[in-house]
């Protein structure tokens, strides 16, 4: 029985990676700040709920400690994530920091301190969540796509140096998922000189996208357990129909064009 490490597992895309992992016959080590409050992923026989918090280094050491001691890992998950959206000079510089600790260090971290023990044997795969705002980006979002694009960075440069080691780094990069990221997981930073613009912003997502046409984080988990099992030597995996098509428009119009209808866009 394969076992697969995931952070962020208490709700979204995290949750249902765990469960369609366990279903596989998986071993599934589920981490979330607050294992107390979970009530459906205990009740599954082959999951096992850690506490983890990805901005603490002491939690990252103990939770691993405690995954290498059940067990050898042979999948690690980076899923632990959420957005930032708003003007550069609305947010507080705990907002940023937050940000960066959550979104990069939280994911190198855990990495990091799973490297000896995937290097002993050989063998393993890194995969983490980035986003298609790591491939693009939209506006009031720099902070969040700063995070986004240094992990897909980082992820493409890690490859190299572990490939030595037969341990294989991936991303999962998806669109709009239907779940609770724009109240649960989404932070706000305001300004009243970009208020008129991100009002706006706001609408415009709002009016063109609904949960709805999201897909469903059990359809981005099956991209997921593809990218676990289809033993490619693949870095990169879109996941969602708006997330392929709005990459796939940036490579046919080119970067700068894209920018200038992103731009057009806002200005409306």
């Amino acid at each position: 029985m394969k076992t697969i490490f995931i952070t962020g597992a208490s709700s979204g895309l995290g949750k249902a990676t765990a469960k369609l992992l366990a279903s596989k016959g998986w071993n599934v080590m589920a981490t979330m700040r607050h294992p107390e409050k979970e009530t459906e992923l205990d009740q599954i026989k082959n999951i096992h709920i850690l506490p983890l918090d990805v901005t603490d280094l002491s939690s990252i050491e103990k939770a691993v400690a405690v995954a290498v001691q059940i067990g050898p890992v042979d999948v690690v998950f980076n899923n632990a994530g959420y957005g930032l959206t708003g003007p550069l000079e609305g947010y507080k510089d705990e907002q940023i920091t937050r940000q960066f600790n959550t979104n990069v260090l939280g994911v190198i971290r855990v990495t990091e301190a799973f490297l000896p023990h995937l290097r002993e044997k050989s063998s393993g795969l890194i995969i983490s969540t980035t986003s298609i705002g790591g491939l693009v980006t939209f506006p009031f979002s720099s902070i969040y796509h700063a995070t986004k694009w240094a992990i897909e960075g980082w992820s493409e440069s890690l490859s190299f140096e572990l490939a030595a080691h037969n341990i294989q780094v991936k991303t999962i990069s998806p669109g709009g998922i239907a779940t609770d990221f724009m109240s649960r997981s989404l932070d706000v930073g305001k300004h009243e000189a970009y208020a008129e613009q991100f009002d706006k912003f706001l609408a415009s997502f709002e009016n063109s996208e609904s949960p709805l046409q999201f897909s469903s984080p059990e359809s981005i988990a099956s991209v997921v357990y593809e990218a676990i099992t289809d033993g490619k030597d693949q870095l990169r995996y879109l996941a969602g129909d708006d997330a392929i098509s709005t990459y796939q428009h940036r490579l046919d119009i080119g970067a700068e064009e894209f920018r200038k209808q992103i731009a057009k866009g806002l200005a409306r």
